[in-house]
């Protein structure tokens, strides 16, 4: 590959020497001896190899920057002369091709620092990446296929000609050198590669299912949000049936936090510099938040977290042992200074209202608050019917000390009433070292989504901390201050954006019918069944449902359509039979058998449907 490989890249080209490949039907080679994954990064590094070399065969005057495998697949990033476009990547694949039939190996060549700025030194990104390897201490490696020869550290495929034959080139984007702004903008080029036919296909399958899910494209199709480039971008602009959306997931966990004892609170969206000072979050953490703001009485920031308010509140009165834990729970809105290049739809804001909540306790209630959290979490996600997901313990590292807050005897009883929990409640978990909070150890919920990505959803931490820098005490038994407080940072629900977007892609967008934002559309035939319509829209709107009407003057299967299109939930067709029984004839959004019903019959199915979240 090339660029920083040096960076990104770091398997050895000796991990490859004593593959014993199996060659299936079609020829393709399979590892054995190796993981998946670790030979997918070999594949793919080698697939990046192809792609540069294709496109200085055909782009002569192109200088190559850098080009990692990915989780998924690899990019490269050129230089052109001349604008690029996915139209090219069919004349590029098919060179690609040819190549590949031509390189029997990677063959590995160690040069002197000048040797290599020789041979590339028409190439400042190239040299670039040789001065930082050198001051690195390490050797200067080039590898050579065919005639492409390219700077890199290694980790490739043993018989290119024979493993190189399943990929595909997927998309083009700008990507500025280094990451940085300031410096030029690049062309990068998308692409996968696999072992297999099948497993490419699926693939491929997965992106095409992933473009319809798009939380982006069905947030906009749904009339949910949208972004103002006037308002600023990852400022979301949430539209009414958007807001709906929000309202039933706010209004399912203030029903289920008041059940579990939680105590809600409201705190301002600016605060003092002073409260992020004891925090700590201020200096470490002042990237992310946004400028100071100088007042006649202080200097003022955005408010980036909800935790400092809440312990402020924990400590507005004092409370004794009797009193714990306190569970104080809020729906806040937080600001990030999220870079523009980084921002993605819903995924990631500048403005987000975090399912927050903070739980006050002692060191013996620790291990049932964290399984009640645990409880409560995995009841919200059998409501939404999501099942694909695990706990992940994360942990610290003694040896890496300088990195975590230095109460050794508190991290070994967390992590071990953790896991106890854990295994208590029969969850499938892992553990992952050095992967704590500095303040403490914390258990993650990760998804693999129906798309195939994995993400972390929600999050379980524990702060031994905020008791030290904000003095979190209580009276206990004695009757003497304790400051052995401990604090039990929760998000079950993770942001409204960041959930919702999870929620599109999860459904399709079609909503449960008590999500939905319009559960229910009446169908006039024609215009003279539009009295009758009113009546069915009065019952069901007097009933709490949320419905409406289509007036327009159309044709049925018009209506139908649209409402389709909109997800609907049900869809009540009414004409002269329907008018003159008081009926409704329901049409379901997923098909199948229509049904003729009472009014009153289908408001009561429908209220019940509603009222259990089914």
């Amino acid at each position: 590959m090339s660029n920083n490989q040096h960076q990104v890249e770091d398997h050895n080209q000796n991990q490859v020497k004593n593959r014993d490949h199996r060659h299936s039907d079609d020829s393709s080679i399979q590892p054995s001896d190796q993981t998946d994954q670790e030979y997918l990064q070999q594949l793919r590094h080698s697939a990046a190899h192809l792609l540069a070399a294709a496109v200085l065969e055909l782009y002569p005057d192109t200088k190559l920057t850098i080009g990692p495998a990915t989780e998924d697949g690899f990019y490269y990033d050129f230089e052109f002369s001349a604008e690029i476009s996915d139209k090219d990547f069919p004349k590029i694949e098919k060179k690609m091709k040819q190549l590949a039939l031509s390189w029997m190996s990677f063959e590995r060549i160690e040069v002197s620092p000048q040797e290599a700025k020789e041979r590339f030194t028409d190439n400042p990104y190239k040299l670039e990446l040789i001065d930082e390897i050198v001051k690195a201490g390490e050797a200067v490696t080039l590898y050579k296929s065919g005639n492409f020869v390219d700077l890199c550290r290694g980790g490739h495929v043993e018989n290119p000609n024979k493993e190189l034959k399943y990929f595909k080139l997927l998309s083009v984007a700008g990507a500025y050198w280094r990451g940085d702004e300031k410096n030029t903008m690049l062309t990068r080029i998308y692409g996968t590669a696999f072992s297999s036919q099948y497993e490419l296909d699926e693939y491929l399958r997965l992106q095409e299912e992933a473009k319809l899910r798009d939380h982006r494209k069905l947030g906009r199709e749904l009339e949910l949000y949208f972004i103002d480039e006037m308002v600023g971008k990852g400022l979301i602009m949430w539209l009414p049936k958007g807001v709906i959306v929000r309202n039933e997931i706010q209004k399912l966990a203030l029903e289920k936090e008041d059940e579990a004892g939680y105590q809600q609170v409201i705190t301002p969206h600016i605060a003092k510099e002073e409260l992020y000072l004891t925090s700590g979050h201020l200096p470490y953490y002042q990237d992310s938040m946004y400028p100071p703001m100088k007042m006649d009485d202080g200097v003022y920031f955005l408010k980036s977290m909800n935790c400092p308010h809440h312990h402020r509140i924990f400590q507005h009165q004092p409370l004794s042992y009797r009193d714990l834990p306190v569970r104080l729970a809020e729906y806040g809105t937080c600001y990030r200074n999220e870079l523009s290049g980084t921002l993605a739809g819903l995924l990631r804001v500048r403005g987000l209202a975090m399912n927050d909540a903070h739980i006050y306790c002692t060191k013996d209630q620790i291990k049932q608050e964290i399984g009640e959290v645990i409880k409560l979490t995995r009841g919200y996600f059998d409501i939404f019917g999501l099942k694909d997901y695990w706990f992940r313990l994360s942990k610290w590292d003694p040896k890496h000390t300088e990195k975590y807050i230095d109460e050794p005897e508190n991290w070994q009883y967390s992590e071990q009433m953790m896991r106890e929990v854990l295994q208590e409640m029969e969850v499938p978990f892992q553990e992952a070292d050095d992967e704590a909070a500095f303040y403490g150890p914390k258990v993650d919920v990760q998804f693999k989504s129906v798309i195939g990505r994995e993400e972390t959803m929600s999050t379980i931490q524990l702060d031994f901390m905020a008791k030290t820098r904000f003095g979190l005490n209580y009276i206990d038994e004695n009757g003497q201050k304790n400051g052995e407080v401990f604090v039990i940072h929760r998000a079950p629900l993770s942001v409204h954006e960041r959930f919702l977007a999870f929620l599109l892609e999860h459904y399709a967008g079609a909503f449960p019918t008590w999500l939905s934002p319009v559960q229910v559309q009446i169908l006039p035939i024609t215009d003279k069944h539009l009295d009758y319509g009113r009546t069915v829209f009065d019952q069901l709107k007097q009933a709490g449902i949320r419905v409406e009407l289509d007036d327009r003057s159309e044709r049925l299967q018009a209506k139908i359509r649209d409402a389709q299109l909109h997800k609907i939930p049900y869809m009540l067709v009414i004409g002269d039979q329907e008018a003159a029984d008081q009926t409704v004839t329901i049409r379901r959004r997923e098909g199948g058998e229509q049904q003729t019903m009472s009014i009153d019959d289908f408001t009561k199915q429908i209220s019940v449907e509603v009222r259990n979240r089914s």
